[in-house]
């Protein structure tokens, strides 16, 4: 008998032929570019540097240094090793006692102890990524939406809708007022929902916000739970980069405006926090979620058997974050190096006039490159964005895949690398903002109406970029830049 060549779609399900997941999004295209050519100061330093990781490595001296002063925090060492066996066997899905306490106290530490936790309503995740999930599977049906403030986190396109089938709806949030989330913009996007005959479960929010680094302010919370209260939907908050706010205005959480006299359905408001960017432990997969509604926690919790966070991850974490003294430490120290890691990064940029939204939160900036584009398209932003990627061989992030309404916009990250990187990585965008400066002053002069000149690095412009590192100050790095002082 002979075979039949049947097709993939008949052999395997929807799901794994489909492009549920989005990867096919320029975000992910860039880490694939940095994968294929990824920067090594020693092995390749003509790589492609990762800037679209929001990843916090600023403090690891600080966990470091406190894993070594306490080694019966792991299972692993001589030290830890008697609670081995405790540890090995079977941890039911509510997770171990003193994990949740320490993290209920963490969580009301990192919002100034203004509000508290209830361990019990602590329930694990496999990182946020699964909290999410797990929320909409709580939260919704397949077909239902979601509101969700733009520009947002490409991954949620994935975090929820892929095995949920649930939708996102853009809120569409704009430039003209800092990227606000007003009330007037709830309604409409609301409104378009119910003219398409959707039904609105919930609304998400991102608190601080990725990627734009900026935080919600208690007026503007107080709206926000008027409005899901009014329309009788969730409220589904994201709050993972909590504890990245390094100056004033401070972090407002949404549990501290249910503390507040305001009608306020408790049932309708759910907290999704974890561990990867306010400690820098994405890879310990440390996701939470904390819901006011008796039934999602009940239902979440049955749910969490599919991403556990695993018992050795949980006794670490107990012990560590029960350390009041480290913990305030670890706080105040990261917000002080990301403020200045921020402020070195936005006067690089100052210098050769590249716009960024003002923030104070976040391990990244919302860049404007608007004026880089040669016409106002999301085509002319992936342009750009080829060229950024490929010869400038920065991974920064499209504002396209952020799903904002405005083209021009880039997430680029700062807290991901160490400072010489950090320092290359700022002159090469200097470099690429005077080349095209000097590019376009051209243009205007020789009025090239046709067969204008693209925008290109070219081999040597790329070799003076690489050998400026060598030529800047190792102890005030970017101001004191030759790339820098020629333009002033």
């Amino acid at each position: 008998m002979g075979f039949v060549d049947r097709s993939r779609e008949n052999l395997l399900s929807k799901m794994a032929t489909g492009n549920g997941h989005g990867e096919n999004s320029p975000y992910f295209d860039g880490w694939k570019a940095y994968e294929n050519d990824p920067f090594d100061a020693s092995e390749n330093p003509r790589g492609v540097i990762q800037m679209g990781l929001a990843e916090n490595q600023l403090c690891f001296d600080l966990i470091q240094d406190w894993i070594k002063k306490n080694p019966k925090a792991s299972i692993c060492t001589p030290d830890g090793v008697d609670a081995f066996r405790d540890r090995a066997i079977f941890q039911d899905y509510h997770g171990l006692a003193e994990f949740r306490n320490a993290v209920a106290k963490f969580m009301a530490k990192v919002r100034g102890n203004r509000v508290r936790f209830d361990p019990d309503r602590i329930v694990m995740s496999g990182g946020a990524t699964g909290a999410h999930e797990t929320i909409a599977f709580c939260l919704a049906n397949p077909g239902e939406a979601f509101l969700v403030p733009t520009p947002y986190y490409p991954g949620f396109d994935r975090d929820l809708r892929w095995r949920t089938g649930v939708q996102l709806l853009p809120v569409v949030c704009e430039s003209f007022n800092n990227f606000k989330v007003t009330r007037k913009a709830l309604e409409a996007a609301y409104e378009r929902a119910q003219e398409a005959k959707i039904r609105v479960k919930g609304l998400l929010i991102t608190n601080p916000s990725n990627p734009l680094g900026t935080i919600l302010d208690r007026e503007t919370l107080r709206s926000i739970v008027s409005f899901i209260n009014e329309k009788n939907i969730h409220l589904v908050c994201d709050e993972i980069y909590a504890a990245t706010v390094f100056s004033e205005p401070g972090f407002v959480s949404v549990s501290e405006i249910m503390e507040e006299e305001i009608t306020c359905n408790r049932d309708l408001i759910h907290i999704v926090y974890s561990l990867s960017k306010d400690m820098g432990f994405p890879g310990f997969r440390v996701g939470i979620i904390y819901s006011y509604n008796d039934a999602v926690v009940n239902c979440s919790r049955k749910m969490s058997s599919f991403g556990l966070v695993s018992s050795q991850t949980q006794h670490l974490i107990a012990s560590m974050l029960s350390d009041d003294e480290f913990v305030d430490r670890f706080i105040a120290e990261s917000a002080k190096r990301l403020g200045k890691r921020h402020e070195v990064f936005t006067q690089g940029l100052d210098q050769v006039g590249i716009g960024y939204l003002k923030s104070n939160a976040g391990l990244f900036l919302w860049m404007d490159l608007h004026h880089l584009l040669k016409e106002k398209t999301f085509e002319a932003e992936m342009e750009l964005w080829r060229v950024i990627i490929n010869e400038v061989k920065l991974n920064v992030s499209p504002g396209s895949s952020f799903h904002c309404s405005e083209p021009g916009w880039f997430r680029v990250c700062f807290a991901n690398m160490d400072d010489s990187t950090m320092e290359l990585a700022l002159t090469r965008i200097i470099t690429f903002a005077l080349q095209s400066k000097e590019l376009r002053i051209q243009r205007k002069r020789q009025c090239w109406a046709s067969n204008r000149p693209r925008l290109s690095f070219s081999k040597r412009r790329m070799d003076d970029i690489m050998m400026t590192q060598s030529l800047l100050s190792p102890h005030s790095p970017i101001p004191q830049s030759p790339l820098v002082r020629a333009r002033t």
